[in-house]
């Protein structure tokens, strides 16, 4: 392996034409860059000066490694830059993997505060349920996911996740249809055990099934989307009622359905792979995404 010193020592010579010069550019004592030089030349196996005179040139194989030495020490300065730009938020970019009703609810007010108090970091939004974007996570696709959790449900091995949000959930109905306890709250679920049911993802579905149990009756699915714009579309048909997080109802009301609040809750969280420390474009985005839940609570 090149030793870096060495060879910007030859790329020196090679700018200024002169060991002296290339001494005195790099702030060492002319010996000391002499030695770089015969060292680099031990390294190589190659004669890579020739004397002339008082001064000395490049031999062909000195200038060949003096060109690829430019490229490579402007690209090591250029890495160094874009490192301590993302180091002093300056720059950096931060992939976000975000489950669908976050990312139209959450994440676009977090995007604004992050032009507002970090305008160098790039986000890229990847569109994920939990159990997906855990996976990016782990994977290494991306660097930080808003996801979500229903009580009792295990954490994810390795992820550290941290809450932002609880997202209440709650019943849903067609707006022609009066609930028989539409004056209560919380919703008795025991209410409405012989309506048709429509459910949404596998997660939402077994927290479904666990509210129902715990009413003490086992819901007749009629209808299943993983599309929360699409259920409830189904429930204004008046093809069953459903269960929604507050989130999914604040990014789209269909204005056939009533909504009524039940006394579950889901966790929103922020989640990523490993213990802290986190790089610090990573901590501003969480940063942003923690402020941006906070102003939408109820």
């Amino acid at each position: 392996m090149i030793d870096v010193r060495r060879l910007e020592a030859l790329v020196a010579v090679h700018r200024t034409g002169s060991v002296s010069a290339a001494a005195e550019q790099l702030h060492y004592g002319q010996p000391t860059l002499s030695h770089h030089l015969r060292r680099l030349e031990a390294e190589t196996g190659a004669v890579l000066l020739q004397r002339v005179g008082r001064g000395v040139r490049l031999t062909a194989e000195g200038l060949r490694l003096a060109q690829r030495g430019e490229e490579i020490l402007g690209l090591l300065a250029r890495a160094e830059t874009e490192l301590a730009a993302t180091t002093s938020l300056q720059a950096g970019r931060v992939r976000l993997a975000a489950f669908p009703s976050g990312a139209a609810t959450v994440v676009p007010a977090a995007i604004a505060l992050l032009a507002e108090r970090h305008p160098g970091i790039e986000l890229d939004l990847l569109e994920a349920e939990p159990p997906e974007a855990h996976e990016l996570l782990r994977a290494g696709s991306a660097d930080l996911a808003l996801t979500f959790s229903y009580p009792d449900q295990p954490e994810p091995e390795h992820i550290t996740t941290v809450p932002v949000l609880d997202d209440r959930l709650h019943l849903v109905t067609p707006a022609s249809a009066e609930a028989p306890n539409a004056h209560h709250d919380p919703v008795e679920l025991a209410a409405w055990r012989d309506a048709a049911w429509v459910t949404g993802c596998e997660r939402c579905r077994s927290e479904l099934l666990a509210l129902c149990e715990a009413a003490g009756f086992t819901p007749r699915i009629a209808f299943a989307s993983d599309d929360y714009v699409a259920v409830q579309a189904l429930v204004a048909a008046g093809t069953g009622v459903t269960v929604l997080p507050g989130l999914a109802l604040r990014a789209h009301t269909h204005p056939g359905v009533v909504r009524r609040p039940l006394a579950a809750l889901r966790r929103v969280q922020l989640a990523s792979y490993g213990s802290p420390p986190r790089p610090p474009a990573v901590d501003a985005v969480a940063g942003v995404l923690a402020a941006a839940a906070a102003g939408l609570r109820d």
